[in-house]
């Protein structure tokens, strides 16, 4: 294969050979693509089925219509919805200046929380010496917090003049929010 065969390969580098073709992808039903996605173009001409292509979500296009907490505002980026995801939720929570969330936790989801900026705390119930205490994680920008699954727990921002903003990714294609009346230690089973 020649660079001038391959639309991708800059010209005058030649075009990366391999021994024998890729398989095609399957497109049926179950095969973790998503056949059942109606065909949506995105450029004209491009007939393209929405799981043959990466999405770009712009930060001006996030959607706040999703589950949120007293004190908080949730923004979807990536959720089956947005793009079509299966697996994965992903978006970004605004926590504003001395706001406290309300408690809750996520149902099955796994949630990974990465910090933008601000210094959010996150604060569960322990009673791992049998006595039940509140624990208090307090992080800054860069740092990472995983919430397992069922989990009660809160944000709280004290910082009384900066917004808190992380990014969440979860373990399921919707954002799973069950809102408590307080915090409990998870045992267990």
């Amino acid at each position: 294969m020649t660079s001038a065969a391959h639309p991708h390969t800059p010209a005058g580098e030649p075009a990366a050979t391999a021994s024998a073709p890729a398989p095609a992808p399957e497109t049926v039903a179950g095969t973790g693509f998503h056949p059942h996605l109606p065909d949506r173009p995105e450029h004209p001409g491009h007939d393209r089925p929405a799981w043959s292509r990466l999405h770009h979500i712009r930060a001006d296009a996030l959607d706040a219509d999703t589950a949120q907490t007293g004190g908080m505002r949730r923004f979807a980026a990536v959720s089956g919805r947005t793009v079509g995801s299966e697996k994965l939720w992903m978006g970004q929570t605004h926590v504003a200046p001395a706001t406290s969330s309300a408690d809750h936790h996520h149902g099955e989801s796994e949630t990974a929380i990465y910090v933008v900026s601000g210094h959010p705390v996150f604060v569960f119930a322990d009673d791992f010496d049998g006595e039940p205490e509140e624990v208090r994680l307090q992080t800054g920008p860069g740092d990472y917090i995983f919430v397992p699954p069922f989990l009660p727990h809160r944000e709280e921002n004290p910082d009384p003049d900066e917004e808190a903003v992380v990014v969440i990714a979860r373990s399921t294609q919707q954002a799973i929010v069950v809102n408590l009346p307080g915090l409990h230690a998870v045992r267990p089973e």
